[in-house]
C-alpha cells in the first residue's frame, strides 16, 4: 500500500478575537502578563486539536505566542531599540512600516521559544513543527543602525537563530522551518549572502530542515503586487538551483492559484517540497476536490514521496473560520489524493 501523504500548513494560523486584534499582521494582545501566557495557551491547543482533527500530520502552534512571525522572535533579543522606530520599506518597498531598530551587536540571553516548543511538543503525539524567521527577513523587518551592512547584520542573526533551533531540537522539534519570503524579492543578494546565512543558521542540526518560500501573507499589499508580476512568476528559478545544492531537507514554496510555471518543481530534485495546495486570501475557499486536483498537478513535477501538501503561506491574517475550512480540504483533499 501507497504511504499516505503528509499534509502540514506553512505555520501561522489566525489568534481569535479574544486574544488578540483580528485580521491584522501586527495585532496588539488583547490580554496580558499570566492571563496572556494562559490565553497563548489555550488558543494554540484548539488550533493543535483543529489541526489533528482536520487529518494533517505534521502540527504546528498557529504561532498563536508571538505577536508577528519576525518580530515575536526579537521582542527578547538584546541589541535592538524598540522605542527608535525607523519608516522601512519592507520586501524591496512592497509596504511601508515603522520598525524598531538595532543599536548594538545581537544577543540572545537566552531561549526565545523552548516552552512554547515545550506545549506542543507535550500536546500532540504526531510530528510537530516549529517556524522562525529566516536571517534575511530578519533584515529585511527591522532597521539596521550597527552593521557596516545587512550582510554582516543577517551572519549576526544566523548564529543566533542557530543556538535557538539547537535547543528546539533538544525539546523533540522534528521539523525547524526557517520563514525567508525576502527571497523573492531580493534574489541577487539571496544568492549572494542569503542562502550562506541560511547555511549558517541550521548548522549542525539534526533534525529537518526547512526553508519556506513564498509570495506573501494575502494582505493587500502582496495581492496588489502579484498582480505586478505577469504571466509567469519566474523568481524561483532564480534561487532553486542553488537551495538545491543547499543542506536542507525540505523547501516550501507557494503554488497553489499563483501563476508559478509547475515544471520550476523539478529545479529541486533533491529535496522534499511542501507544495502549496491552498491559498491564502479570504475570498478562495477551496473544496477538497480541488486541493487534490492541485496535489496531483504537482505530482507531475515532484515525486510522490517528496510531496508533502501545504499550504502556500501563513494564514494569521485571515477570518478564523475561513481558515478553520481551508485546513478541513487540505486533509480531506491530501486524502483523496493518496488514494
Amino acid at each position: 500500500m501507497t504511504q499516505k501523504l503528509l499534509a502540514t500548513t506553512a505555520g501561522s494560523l489566525p489568534k481569535p478575537q479574544w486574544l488578540a486584534e483580528p485580521e491584522k499582521l501586527w495585532p496588539k494582545w488583547n490580554l496580558h502578563e499570566d492571563a496572556l501566557w494562559e490565553g497563548q495557551k489555550k488558543a494554540a491547543k484548539t488550533w493543535i486539536k483543529r489541526q489533528e482533527q482536520a487529518g494533517l500530520d505534521i502540527i504546528s502552534d498557529g504561532e498563536q505566542f508571538r505577536i508577528h512571525f519576525v518580530h515575536g522572535f526579537l521582542q527578547n533579543i538584546l541589541g535592538i531599540n524598540w522605542d527608535k522606530k525607523t519608516p522601512m520599506g519592507i520586501r524591496n518597498n512592497r509596504y511601508t512600516v515603522e520598525v524598531p531598530t538595532v543599536v548594538e551587536s545581537v544577543q540572545r540571553p537566552g531561549s526565545i521559544h523552548a516552552r512554547e516548543a515545550e506545549f506542543l511538543r507535550n500536546n500532540t503525539k504526531k510530528k510537530i513543527k516549529f517556524t522562525l524567521p529566516g536571517p534575511m527577513t530578519i533584515c529585511d523587518t527591522i532597521a539596521n543602525d550597527c552593521y557596516r551592512t545587512r550582510s554582516q547584520m543577517a551572519y549576526a542573526f544566523a548564529s543566533i537563530l542557530n543556538e535557538e533551533a539547537k535547543e528546539l531540537e533538544k525539546i523533540g522539534v522534528d521539523v525547524i522551518q526557517f520563514d525567508e519570503p525576502a527571497f523573492n524579492s531580493f534574489t541577487k543578494e539571496t544568492l549572494e549572502w542569503g542562502i550562506d546565512a541560511l547555511e549558517k543558521a541550521v548548522e549542525g542540526l539534526e533534525c529537518t530542515t526547512a526553508v519556506h518560500i513564498c509570495y506573501g501573507y494575502g494582505i493587500r499589499e502582496n495581492i496588489n503586487w502579484k498582480k505586478s508580476l505577469g504571466e509567469n512568476w519566474n523568481q524561483y528559478q532564480n534561487i532553486f538551483p542553488a537551495l538545491n545544492k543547499s543542506s536542507l531537507n525540505q523547501v516550501s514554496l507557494e503554488f497553489a492559484g499563483s501563476k508559478v510555471p509547475p515544471e520550476l518543481m523539478r529545479l529541486l530534485p533533491d529535496k522534499e517540497l511542501m507544495v502549496g495546495v491552498i491559498t491564502v486570501v479570504a475570498n478562495k475557499l477551496e473544496t477538497p476536490e480541488e486541493v487534490k486536483k492541485n496535489i496531483l498537478l504537482s505530482l507531475k513535477y515532484v515525486d510522490y514521496e517528496r510531496l508533502i501538501p501545504c499550504s502556500n503561506c501563513g494564514m494569521a491574517p485571515l477570518p478564523e473560520k475561513i481558515v478553520l475550512d481551508k485546513i478541513k480540504a487540505l486533509g480531506k483533499g491530501t486524502a483523496l489524493a493518496s488514494k
